[in-house]
């Protein structure tokens, strides 16, 4: 990239010198352990030099941090002026649980709050429908009505705070929810700051969380766009989820790739409901996994960061250099901790982290070593914390904005990665875009090879996963875990049936009745109605139940 063309071609003869002079002769000693290739299964070879790179230009494609196409960082001096917000994810059990764990990170100087809702809120069903049975309050917090939410948030002031809340097919309910918390604490929804994942496209690729289908709930997610444009200017109206796209199998390609194509029908989606594209596309966000390819990950978020910036200005002409910013939070790996030794968890999720402030994140949570067998103790979740706070005072990675710029192997990968999820992008545009390529189930077909692929890589050990498949140990360890305890559902269900008697019925009917009216027409926002319905105590259920009466719900094609 900053070598002329003699130069390169003497590079090159040297290289090809070096490998017949002194890489075969270390063969002939030494042979290599085997083929070697990222998880995306992209060749490594075994030195890069600037021929690798040859069609790099420095300022076309990497240019400074702040500038397009933001290879280098979406802000110009980065973590040189703040950290990225250290969020961990929590939420178990009742709402009071929850709210003492927030109490507990914000004291331990956790600088947001990140939500976890169990799967009866998940789906859209109060804490006493029979589907939610044994359910409630197992892998995240309860959130059947506003009086939850009012607990959850109990002395945590919302303009103090930012929050993000894991949350999709009923976003349009829990971000009302949020909204009637902020003003009963006094404080106006134009001041609240935090993210919605509000991602329904993913659920049905990778998670299997949805509600309804894809044409209403895309028209719900448009909804936030449009309502929060106009009344929450400080609000990221989506996170669009890769993490839950890698965590079903896909490599760091398809992370990016499939991501990037649900994005695209989103902000086509808001365009054709007629909204501006430089006034909502600022307030996109973006999620993804770090994984434990180390350098595969850095280059993927450079990657990632490049190609959203060319799609949103030459695809969709965005002008704003804000509608180009991919601003991003990720998650370390659920996947990838084991509940053999788990002790090594802690150093996974270290690299894990180290990769993702490496390669750009806005937002970090970093997994807790015994996840996997429970939710996070408070041992476990201090230890996960402390791990984004090591690396942010001590280990200087942060003092320079993208420090791994110039590696040869790194600029390489991230061409790589780049030119890759755009050809699969390309692929999906031929099938009609991410909804119709959901509907064939061509990205669940692609994440399932890839992750038999990898699942057969491990097994015949071409992968190694310590102490899982090789390093074994017959040791025990013993660890206190969080445990729910059973009786917590018995008490939701109670207070649900109080908060029944005690509410204005006929207020709740008459607002549940709007909503039902206004999810019958067409481009009418639902967000105001949600919103009238949830402040006199119309449960979740009933809201989503209302819907459901309109839109029907989502049933899965066979993709085999």
């Amino acid at each position: 990239m900053a070598f002329e063309e003699k130069k390169l071609d003497e590079i090159r003869r040297q290289k090809e010198k070096w490998g017949k002079e002194t890489l075969n002769k270390s063969f002939d000693k030494l042979p290599e352990r085997g083929q070697f290739r990222t998880s995306s299964d992209i060749p490594v070879s075994q030195v890069y030099t600037p021929g690798d790179i040859a069609e790099l230009d420095y300022l076309r494609d990497l240019g400074f941090p702040g500038e397009y196409p933001l290879t280098r960082g979406v802000y110009p001096t980065m973590y040189r002026a703040r950290f990225w917000t250290m969020r961990q994810y929590a939420g178990f059990g009742t709402a009071e649980q929850t709210n003492k764990r927030f109490k507990y990170l914000l004291e331990h100087g956790q600088t947001g709050l990140s939500v976890a809702f169990d799967f009866p809120t998940q789906v859209g069903y109060d804490c006493d429908h029979p589907l939610a049975l044994g359910e409630v309050g197992k892998v995240g917090v309860n959130a059947s009505t506003l009086r939850d939410m009012e607990v959850l948030f109990e002395g945590i002031p919302l303009d103090k705070v930012t929050t993000s809340m894991t949350i999709n097919a009923p976003a349009n309910v829990l971000l009302a929810m949020y909204v009637a918390v902020g003003r009963k604490q006094g404080v106006e929804q134009s001041r609240l700051g935090g993210t919605v994942q509000n991602d329904v496209l993913k659920e049905y690729v990778a998670r299997g969380m949805y509600i309804f289908p894809p044409k209403p709930s895309m028209r719900m997610v448009t909804d936030i766009f449009e309502y929060c444009s106009q009344n929450m200017p400080q609000w990221n109206t989506i996170s669009i989820s890769g993490y839950h796209i890698r965590e079903a199998g896909s490599t760091a390609v398809q992370e990016v790739a499939f991501t990037f194509a649900n994005a695209i029908a989103y902000v086509q989606a808001a365009i054709d409901r007629g909204q501006d594209l430089d006034r909502f596309a600022g307030r996109l966000s973006f999620f993804f996994a770090a994984h434990s390819n180390f350098l595969e990950e850095v280059a993927k978020f450079r990657a990632a960061r490049r190609l959203w910036a060319r799609i949103m200005r030459e695809r969709f002409g965005a002008k704003n250099p804000n509608s180009w910013m991919l601003r991003f939070h990720t998650q370390t790996s659920g996947v990838s901790l084991t509940a053999q030794q788990p002790y090594n968890n802690i150093v996974r999720v270290a690299l894990q982290a180290l990769s993702a402030v490496l390669g750009g994140t806005q937002s970090l949570h970093t997994n807790s070593f015994d996840e996997a067998y429970a939710l996070p103790s408070e041992q476990a979740v201090t230890v996960a914390l402390r791990t984004q706070q090591t690396i942010a005072y001590e280990s200087g990675v942060v003092d320079s904005v993208d420090p791994l710029a110039g590696s040869y192997y790194v600029e390489h990968l991230t061409n790589e990665i780049e030119e890759r999820a755009q050809k699969y992008i390309e692929q999906i545009d031929g099938i009609g875009g991410a909804v119709a390529a959901i509907e064939k189930g061509f990205m669940q077909r692609e994440i399932t090879k890839s992750a038999y692929r990898f699942q057969k890589e491990v097994e015949a050990k071409k992968r190694v996963i310590v102490g899982v498949n090789d390093f074994v140990s017959d040791e025990k360890v013993s660890m206190k875990l969080l445990q729910i305890d059973p009786a917590i559902e018995k008490k939701l269900v109670k207070q649900l049936k109080r908060i029944k008697r005690e509410r204005n019925k006929e207020k709740v009917n008459e607002a549940l009745s709007k909503l039902r009216e206004a999810a019958e027409k067409e481009n009418v926002n639902l967000v105001p109605f949600i919103l009238e319905a949830i402040k006199e105590y119309a449960t979740l259920g009933e809201v989503c139940g209302t819907l459901r009466e309109v839109f029907g719900e989502y049933k899965p094609p066979s993709i085999f």
